[in-house]
């Protein structure tokens, strides 16, 4: 890849090879366990006072999605009206506190004035369906300003009625309409790999049910019917440390007991899925 002051590795947590799409990288690891599931406001502010630059760069790649929330930081850098495209495998639509954590970082991406609307490709979890949805911000929902797609292709015919429930034999038609609703809109993307099946991403969550081949189209998608002005990709696996006992407290409670991947393994994964997919994001 070229290296270009749009585009930049945040180095949070190791979670990607420093060489990783050729990118220019910042070395940001001492915030990684301060930051790691979630942190208190001031916290957050003064991470942002110190890497607002860098949060600024129009595509990021960055660690876990522990740390997906740093995108609704990133939304602050956005001057105009701009549609927000997340793939998911969680709507991290969670009402609940912490208010900056990566359960619920939609609702602070929705605080962002600029944000018009946000559109979750994916869920694959049990957040979405009922009775776990009442913690999730079914206003934003109902107001038309948050979209929730998840799967329900092992979901009962009741369920499969759900408003923006997806499934893979319809998944492409819904998204094609979705896409021409944005016609010459801006739209900002972001990814966490944990969308996609477990064989093309290795994660600190349950997986998705994406292939990479189905993002390389969503995003083409995209680009062709509306301005992608920035983007990032997080997800990737990598041993949580934590700076708080709470933190690690609550963190631990609500991951998924799952085995730990084969370090090595996992990366090759990850990296082959992302040197397919970062051209499609960037345009390049």
């Amino acid at each position: 890849m070229i290296l270009s002051d749009r585009a930049l590795h945040l180095n949070l947590d190791d979670a990607w090879p420093n060489d990783s799409v050729g990118l220019s990288i910042t070395d940001a690891r001492s915030w990684g366990p301060q930051l790691r599931f979630s942190a208190p406001p001031r916290l957050v502010e003064r991470f942002f006072r110190e890497r607002k630059s860098d949060l600024a760069t129009p595509f990021l790649l960055y660690g876990s999605g522990d740390f997906h929330y740093l995108t609704a930081l990133r939304l602050r850098s956005v001057a105009e009206p701009v549609v927000l495209v997340s793939f998911d495998n969680h709507p991290d639509w969670d009402v609940r506190p912490p208010k900056w954590a990566c359960g619920g970082w939609i609702n602070r991406a929705l605080e962002v004035s600029n944000v018009r609307l946000a559109s979750v490709w994916g869920c694959g979890n049990f957040e979405c369906w009922f009775p776990h949805q009442i913690f999730g911000n079914r206003r934003a929902e109902r107001t038309g300003i948050l979209e929730v797609h998840p799967w329900a292709d092992d979901r009962s015919s009741k369920d499969r009625q759900r408003k923006g429930a997806i499934l893979r034999e319809n998944w492409r038609d819904h998204f094609g309409d979705f896409s021409k609703r944005l016609a010459e809109q801006n739209v900002y993307v972001t990814i966490d790999i944990d969308c996609m099946r477990i064989e093309e991403a290795v994660t600190n969550w349950e997986s998705g049910r994406f292939t990479v081949a189905d993002l390389e189209w969503a995003l083409g998608k995209l680009r062709q019917c509306s301005r992608v002005i920035g983007g990032d990709v997080c997800g990737a696996f990598s041993p949580p440390h934590y700076a708080r006992w709470k933190q690690k407290f609550a963190a631990e409670f609500d991951r998924p007991k799952l085995a730990p991947p084969k370090l090595e393994i996992a990366r090759a994964i990850n990296l082959a899925s992302l040197q397919k997919l970062w051209p499609f994001l960037v345009g390049s």
